[in-house]
């Protein structure tokens, strides 16, 4: 039988760090069903150098080595969760566009059988505007989706 894919999303932000962490705490153990463990990146696209609209020419150099940077520091945090797990065997796969459509072409591109993204817990009015990655993937992706939800901070 052919190994299992899961592909998990990541971005800089703490919701999707933490759908890694509780992902392999839950999947990776030992003795579990084995999955390959694809974990993708969706980056803004690079800046266009004559993009006149940001101003200054030598700004957009520096804004791409800036979003390098991010990039490099999130890819890098997700192989260090998995190194903490003892999961030694993860692909990580860094692709510009829209993290619904990355997302989504990755579970094709990867034959994935399920798909981990975590949940920033926006609002209706956020989710109208900014569009929900989560309920996107839930409603286009062609395998079975699961959304990690941070627990809520207690009160104090």
């Amino acid at each position: 039988m052919a190994e299992q894919v899961m592909v998990i999303g990541v971005d800089e932000s703490e919701h999707s760090f933490y759908a890694l962490d509780w992902t392999l705490q839950h999947f990776f153990r030992p003795n579990a069903t084995p999955y390959k463990l694809t974990i993708v990146n969706a980056t803004l696209p690079s800046i266009p150098h004559g993009a006149a609209f940001l101003g200054s020419p030598n700004l957009m150099p520096t804004i791409d080595a800036d979003l390098k940077k991010l990039t490099n520091r999130t890819v890098q945090r997700a192989k260090d969760i998995c190194i903490e797990h003892n999961v030694q065997s993860v692909e990580t796969e860094v692709v510009e566009g829209d993290a619904r459509n990355v997302l989504c072409d990755s579970v094709e591109k990867f034959h994935a059988s399920i798909l981990i993204v975590g949940s920033h817990d926006y609002g209706v009015v956020k989710k109208m505007g900014l569009g929900s990655v989560s309920d996107y993937c839930a409603q286009h992706a062609h395998c079975s989706v699961m959304i990690v939800k941070r627990p809520p901070k207690p009160m104090t």
